[in-house]
């Protein structure tokens, strides 16, 4: 089955999961596609299995709190920034919930956290105004650079280049080899008025990076020249908390939450809306992600919903 218009207006929720007490702050599908990782509000970790439909694993982190949940390359560990207690960051085993390794450094809230695709590397940006680099097998920070105002962070997907969304405002392209030698562009955008950028990602095929936000806007731009390319709106967002948009794995279509607990989707490159799809969730959905390997979209309010699409057609 290929991604098109008639295919994602047909997806519908398979599953809807209540498992949390609280509001879903993250998730992150395994790099295979087969489980997935929510964290939220209420201190859970929970793994679920995407093809059978089903919990797998809960973690309790009281005592630290947890936030900005995502896979590493091996499927039964992950990284988490903390809400408690300090700022460091924890590598968790999910096989036997112990912890790894702590990663300190930070001195105020973790906002951002990217890991890399090809290997155990991974970016972390905070209200400290600074931007760390990680290596999953060290815990000090292997780079450290500061920043003018709060950090977006993103690999690009051959994880040579990452970018450093800044005070709203630009985007500064490193290459991971030579960072320490600051940025090799940078891309002006025009100053948000109403809201403020708390997501960046690259497509699948690296040629455009998007732009999350607190209001009721997501920009498009061009990853090379840091043109502008969309501008998507037209979803609810009145409560100024950050919503994520992402990609669909072959960069043609756009998903976004919102905070009338519906989801929309946009053609990347014409601005189209393609449809808004309803889902069973009675708050604002702040968390949606496309499976890198299944047909198969994520969202997330307090509950988890599964979609999979309905229509016969290829």
């Amino acid at each position: 089955m290929k991604l098109v218009d008639n295919v994602v207006r047909s997806f519908k929720v398979a599953k809807i999961f209540r498992d949390f007490h609280d509001k879903v702050t993250a998730i992150d599908f395994s790099p295979e596609g087969d489980f997935i990782v929510c964290c939220s509000e209420d201190d859970q970790i929970v793994v679920y299995d995407c093809e059978k439909g089903v919990q797998t694993k809960t973690v309790n982190s009281k005592k630290y709190g947890v936030d900005l949940v995502h896979f590493t390359h091996a499927k039964n560990t992950c990284i988490h920034s903390s809400t408690k207690v300090d700022d460091t960051i924890r590598y968790l085993s999910l096989h036997d919930t112990k912890y790894l390794r702590y990663f300190p450094g930070h001195t105020k809230k973790v906002v951002t956290m990217c890991l890399s695709p090809t290997d155990d590397c991974f970016i972390s940006g905070s209200l400290d105004k600074t931007v760390r680099l990680w290596d999953l097998r060290s815990p000090n920070c292997h780079g450290l650079m500061h920043l003018t105002g709060r950090p977006v962070v993103a690999y690009d997907p051959d994880g040579l280049i990452f970018a450093a969304g800044i005070n709203s405002e630009c985007i500064k392209l490193y290459d991971l080899r030579s960072f320490d030698k600051g940025p090799f562009t940078t891309f002006k955008q025009s100053q948000e008025k109403e809201c403020d950028w708390t997501g960046l990602k690259f497509s699948g095929d690296g040629k455009s990076i998007l732009i999350s936000t607190n209001g009721s806007i997501i920009r498009l731009i061009d990853a090379f020249q840091g043109t502008p390319l969309q501008s998507f709106a037209g979803h609810l967002n009145n409560k100024g908390i950050p919503i994520e948009a992402s990609f669909s794995p072959d960069s043609q279509f756009i998903f976004s939450g919102s905070t009338d607990g519906r989801i929309h989707v946009w053609n990347a490159e014409t601005g189209y809306k393609v449809c808004v799809l309803n889902a069973d969730h009675p708050h604002p959905v702040t968390c949606v992600q496309f499976n890198p390997k299944f047909m198969m979209l994520a969202t997330a309010c307090q509950n988890v919903g599964f979609w999979l699409p309905t229509s016969d057609e290829d």
